[in-house]
């Protein structure tokens, strides 16, 4: 291991995920090489500290160290003040490719966590990267529809109409707070960031069957004991339009308390700097991206997300595209 005064931004080795409703995306948008297999790829974990799932560091000089390992070994130099030391990182940032419309789900809050074994909280965020035509985002539950509609929907195609429903923009995000019913519709690759967790109860499969051709299972019991009935308000933050000659930031999400996400437009070299109570997550959405200060630096490509430790201080984000506003997410606890 290095000393912490030499500690740099990092780059992490995808781990890609094989699931039933995967698509085409991350190679037609990104370019990447995907690896064959029979089921297609639908997610790549891009930070992760799961078990069995543990992000490996593939630059500089901790290559092939897990996440795990330098959380461990750096405590809160690399995470920040904020975050109690001896846990797993507190975000999971991935890139999900829908080929197919996901099952319609739920994730619990902490409330609901105390009465469901082992199940852990989830609030999400998502911002639609590519979308073909016609594709849908269905989240949270429309004003005039009743908690009987809904139960009495669940095991039909009429639950669809119980959604709130939106045209996938590239550039929209939206948030997914514990609680709220939602689906990714198919033909969008979006970059969703996440509490840590893996706990997710299916409300519905649109009656399709898994690759063994039976039905995947539903967790309805569970999913009605973490439903928010009260939560009509609408999850999708705008896209952005509209350019500059000079740098922005907007805030997308900045009320959560789990995550802050800010869209950073950048003509110019963005300067920042950590202040010791939270790392920095930087994600390349439309250019490549150099990334660090100091000779300490990494390259990001779009889709790409680095992690700069919480005591780096002072660094900088520019743009390998000339005459190109680019587009950056920036996550910070």
């Amino acid at each position: 291991m290095i000393e912490i005064e030499e500690l740099y931004p990092f780059l992490f080795d995808p781990i890609y995920v094989r699931v039933m409703w995967g698509g085409d995306l991350l190679k037609s948008h990104f370019g990447r090489s995907i690896p064959e297999g029979d089921i297609p790829v639908g997610e790549s974990w891009e930070i992760s500290d799961r078990e069995g799932a543990e992000s490996i560091v593939s630059n500089g000089q901790l290559k092939g160290k897990t996440l795990h390992e330098l959380i461990n070994y750096y405590g809160k130099a690399l995470v920040g003040e904020k975050f109690p030391i001896n846990r797993r990182f507190p975000l999971l940032v991935k890139l999900i490719d829908a080929g197919k419309r996901l099952s319609l789900q739920v994730h619990p809050d902490e409330d609901a966590c105390k009465r469901l074994p082992g199940a852990e909280p989830k609030t999400e965020m998502w911002y639609i990267l590519s979308a073909k035509p016609n594709a849908k985002i269905f989240a949270g539950l429309r004003s005039n529809c009743t908690q009987r509609q809904f139960l009495s929907s669940m095991d039909s195609s009429d639950i669809e109409n119980c959604l709130q429903s939106f045209s996938a923009r590239p550039g929209d995000a939206y948030f997914i707070n514990a609680g709220r019913v939602h689906a990714i519709g198919g033909g969008i690759l979006l970059i969703e960031i996440q509490q840590n967790s893996n706990t997710t109860y299916r409300i519905s499969d649109w009656g399709r069957v898994g690759p063994d051709g039976k039905p995947r299972e539903l967790h309805k019991k569970e999913a009605l004991d973490c439903i928010n009935f009260t939560d009509r308000v609408s999850p999708r933050i705008p896209c952005v339009y509209g350019s500059s000659d000079y740098n922005r930031k907007f805030p997308i999400i900045n009320r959560c308390p789990f995550f802050k996400v800010d869209e950073l437009r950048i003509i110019d070299p963005w300067i920042d700097y950590t202040d010791k109570n939270s790392f920095h997550l930087i994600s390349a959405i439309n250019c490549d991206l150099v990334v660090g200060y100091a000779g300490k630096t990494v390259e990001l490509e779009p889709g790409r997300t680095c992690l700069i430790p919480s005591c780096f201080g002072k660094y900088q984000i520019s743009s390998n595209t000339q005459g190109k506003e680019a587009i950056v997410l920036k996550t910070t606890l």
